[in-house]
């Protein structure tokens, strides 16, 4: 069993500095959960602290039901494989993957060598058995590396962004490899990276974190449909959700969204809107759920073409709203995809629109989303 439970677990460097807090998570048996988010956002130091590698400054980590927060490392049941891969160069693919099994166990002989030509086997390397570090890919390295993690049949796998190394096409590739070695074995996986396409692509579940802090957990669906707040909903997804800042105003009868945009909202949206207590606010909407419109449509909104980009079977069209504010953030990108044989001219004036089903609306101030609960489950992001 490999059930992991984070109770109020904090981590505070000096007397200041507070790198994880409050952090309360439960990982099932067999999960495989990824914890992701920008850089120093403590990802590494949560995966650290139930390594055994950081001292956790309150709360408790248990495995099992066992707290294991004053345990060393090598009695932790946990194999770790890192960023970089730290294979002995003077040793065999053979000798690298049964180092730990020598110097920290009493099997003999015969079993090490099985577990070894097992693990070798799961990852597709048996013929690589004799080789020596140097005369390996990146990716045949990383299949080493998580092969010494393997070996040790383990109640828990941890994963401190092990592809970063590779190249875009072979990481690819070795999350399909891991995911297919996580789901053959059915060990609890934590894995950690800063790149939410991984994030998406390999979990269970998701856990997002921001500035030391969780921000949400749940499924890449749910993440992704339904981000908690602001900062969720502009993370996960590539290219990033499209937010437009505004006010409310009804008028004869009409709520409509005005500001960088202007669109007509949904008795429901506009009713869950006056039940805050701010009166501004600010509307998501996801690359895929706009679409071009002619100006008479009831809801459309002008936008400047900034940029087209070419990507095969789809254009990404970088736009700026006509209506745009002077304050807004000028690293605040606008884009959405259409058909190949759409290229309008950098400059030109187009008219967009989109759904009410399709709105996530958050408060300015707080960066909640107003519109999380009772959103009915839509289809799984897009994989483009």
């Amino acid at each position: 069993m490999g059930r992991i439970v984070f109770d109020s677990v904090q981590k505070v460097y000096g007397s200041k500095t507070v790198a994880v807090d409050n952090f309360e998570l439960e990982v099932a048996d067999g999960e495989f959960l990824t914890l992701v988010g920008p850089s120093g956002s403590g990802k590494s130091t949560t995966l650290r602290m139930l390594a055994g590698l950081e001292e956790i400054t309150a709360g408790e980590i248990s495995i099992d039901d066992e707290v294991v927060n004053f345990l060393p490392p090598r009695d932790r049941d946990i194999a770790m494989v890192f960023q970089n891969y730290a294979l002995y160069p003077h040793l065999s693919v053979r000798e690298n993957l049964a180092f730990g099994l020598k110097r920290s166990t009493t099997l003999d002989k015969a079993e090490i060598n099985r577990r070894v030509e097992e693990t070798a086997d799961l990852l597709g390397i048996p013929e690589l058995l004799d080789n020596k570090p140097r005369q390996l890919s990146g990716g045949q390295k990383q299949r080493v590396a998580t092969g010494r993690a393997i070996v040790r049949e383990p109640e828990v796998f941890l994963f401190d962004e092990p592809l970063s190394n590779l190249d875009a096409k072979l990481r690819k590739h070795m999350r399909t490899e891991l995911n297919r070695i996580q789901q053959e074995l059915g060990t609890t996986t934590i894995y950690v990276t800063h790149d939410q396409e991984e994030a998406m692509t390999m979990s269970d579940r998701i856990a997002i974190l921001n500035h030391g802090e969780l921000q949400q957990v749940g499924s890449p669906r749910e993440v992704y449909n339904d981000p908690t707040n602001l900062f969720v909903a502009q993370f996960i997804g590539s290219p990033s959700m499209n937010i437009f800042d505004g006010i409310i105003e009804a008028r004869q009868g009409v709520s409509r969204f005005t500001g960088q945009i202007d669109h007509v909202l949904s008795d429901d949206i506009a009713e869950t809107a006056e039940r805050t207590a701010s009166d501004r606010f600010v509307l998501g909407i996801r690359p895929e759920d706009l679409e071009l419109c002619e100006s008479s449509h009831r809801n459309a909104s002008a936008v400047t073409v900034e940029l087209v980009e070419p990507l095969g079977r789809d254009n990404l069209l970088y736009f700026e709203p006509s209506a745009m504010e002077a304050d807004v953030d000028e690293e605040r990108e606008y884009v959405m995809f259409v058909p190949p044989d759409v290229n309008p001219d950098v400059g030109d004036e187009v008219h967009i629109t989109f759904d009410d089903d399709d709105i996530h609306l958050f408060d300015e101030e707080t960066g909640n989303n107003l519109l999380v609960e009772g959103r009915t489950q839509r289809e799984d992001p897009p994989v483009r």
